[in-house]
């Protein structure tokens, strides 16, 4: 019964206050209905009605135009006054998906009611404050960019000067890898900050272009496309560099533990899937909702030597939300993994 009471309820703030409006009305005109049924006996009694009328006619005529008419004024005064007294809160909502995507956004303008206001000065003052501490991480990445990259380059030409042929290398490896923990990190810790413009971007060409890069160094992945609404996909409307990034992570993941690698897309109204498939050894499922999660490594099934240090899925996971969409993994029936890429296509038709 509360499901089906459910479906009839409005879903915005707006819808749902006038609705109590609506309905405090008509408990209001019920009230009255009851008032003026006393006259009805009285006009029975004169005989002005007689017994056996259908019910409209026996109601006072008075009343009718009453109650037709306060119930059309106020539904229009309902309408006109609650979209006034909720705008500030749809003007919030759109700040706030704006500075999801833009440090940079406008702040919020403080008006509407003292409850609103407040709640716009709270806004802000997090919007100002999550600003500062962006940028600050700006100026300690290059700090730590700086002082970790020049100690290792001394290091790697001081093992030049190393004339033993099997410690060089050893020293050379264990610089290199330690290069690309510092890389990793910087890239993950830098994660969304560039100023890289939102555009209208080939899904399908980005794909091949990755595929065949892929498949240029000898690794077997191929590349699979399926929409349902157009011979083509449409534009996918995103930043380009972070959306290369994730799906060059999901491939190199899946390379590093399987045989053969598919690349799957499928594409609807609403959403574009970006599916990577691999054939090896999966994850457990008990890891599946911890192993995107930063410096996460399941060694059980993703080996030590494979390289990385667990930042991959979680780079993508970013990726994933600053389009709004999401991430998930899924064992395979047979065997393997399946990381599926899902973006939502709200904003995006109008390209």
């Amino acid at each position: 019964m509360r499901l089906m009471l459910a479906r009839f309820i409005p879903r915005s703030l707006s819808g749902r206050i006038t609705l109590i409006l609506i309905l405090g009305l008509l408990a209001a005109q019920l009230a009255s209905l009851m008032l003026h049924l006393q006259e009805r006996a009285a006009m029975l009694a004169s005989g002005q009605v007689r017994v056996g009328m259908p019910g409209l006619d026996a109601l006072p005529l008075r009343f009718i135009w009453h109650a037709s008419l306060t119930l059309g004024v106020v539904i229009v005064v309902a309408l006109i006054a609650v979209r006034w007294a909720t705008k500030p809160l749809q003007q919030m909502a759109s700040a706030a998906t704006a500075f999801a995507h833009d440090l940079d956004a406008p702040p919020l303008p403080v008006t509407g009611p003292t409850e609103v206001q407040r709640a716009a000065e709270a806004f802000n003052f997090m919007q100002h404050r999550l600003r500062q501490l962006v940028v600050e991480r700006g100026r300690a990445l290059a700090a730590v960019s700086h002082d970790l990259r020049t100690p290792l380059t001394r290091m790697r030409l001081r093992a030049e000067l190393v004339d033993e042929t099997a410690l060089k290398d050893k020293l050379n490896q264990d610089i290199d890898a330690m290069e690309g923990m510092v890389n990793s990190v910087l890239a993950y810790l830098r994660g969304l900050e560039d100023e890289e413009l939102a555009q209208p971007i080939n899904v399908e060409a980005l794909l091949s272009s990755i595929v065949e890069d892929e498949q240029a160094l000898g690794r077997p992945v191929t590349l699979e496309v399926t929409s349902e609404i157009h011979p083509s996909l449409p534009p996918y409307v995103g930043k380009l560099s972070v959306l290369k990034r994730a799906v060059t992570n999901l491939i190199d993941n899946a390379v590093a533990h399987g045989s053969h690698v598919l690349v799957r897309v499928e594409d609807s109204e609403t959403e574009l899937r970006l599916m990577v498939e691999d054939d090896g050894p999966g994850i457990p499922e008990t890891d599946l909702h911890r192993v995107t999660e930063p410096f996460v490594r399941l060694d059980a099934a993703r080996g030590l030597d494979t390289g990385g240090v667990g930042l991959g899925l979680a780079i993508v996971r970013d990726a994933a939300a600053y389009h709004g969409g999401r991430l998930t993994l899924e064992n395979l029936a047979t065997r393997g993994l399946r990381a599926t890429l899902m973006l939502p296509r709200t904003l995006n038709y109008q390209f």
